[in-house]
């Protein structure tokens, strides 16, 4: 499996209100409506800079942190976000992702600059910056969560491969 996509890059400690503002949490229920609002208390029209399907979050450690809501992921996997880079995330940020599918790599973020374009070989823990051609490393995933990304998160990944039915 191999992400591609130019690095979009934040610093440490980002918390669930700042990747989507609290004030949203009921009156806008499409994500795909909600992801317009991206970091918009930290980087205003951050929805704009975007381009789908080639981007990726690059941040430092504890991404994240805060509250418990799926719409924090939800609204990166809809903005067309292809991944997440970050030294450490928060343990239910780091779930929730990875239950709706979203990729998410650990590694060390220190030299990954922003507009940076990156090559991720998710089997072989690679992350290449095409530019300099400079490589870091990152611990493989195990094939439950290449698995998991791959079905588009545990409701798909149950209804392949457990005969799950959700009435």
């Amino acid at each position: 499996m191999v992400l591609e996509g130019k690095a979009f890059k934040f610093g440490d400690n980002i918390n669930t209100d700042w990747i989507i503002s609290g004030r949203y949490k009921f009156a806008i229920t499409d994500m795909k409506k909600l992801s317009q609002y991206l970091f918009e208390d930290i980087r205003p029209n951050f929805h704009k800079e975007l381009i789908p399907q080639k981007s990726i979050l690059v941040a430092g450690e504890n991404f994240g942190m805060g509250s418990s809501r799926e719409q924090a992921p939800w609204v990166i996997k809809e903005a067309g976000i292809v991944c997440i880079v970050a030294k450490s995330f928060a343990r239910i940020f780091y779930r929730n992702a990875f239950n709706i599918g979203l990729p998410l790599i650990e590694a060390d973020t220190t030299t990954i600059l922003e507009g940076d374009e990156l090559r991720i070989e998710v089997d072989s823990g690679i992350i290449e910056k095409i530019k300099d051609k400079a490589t870091l490393r990152f611990v493989p995933w195990n094939n439950f969560r290449k698995e998991l990304v791959l079905s588009g998160g545990i409701i798909p990944y149950l209804q392949k491969y457990k005969d799950f039915k959700l009435d």
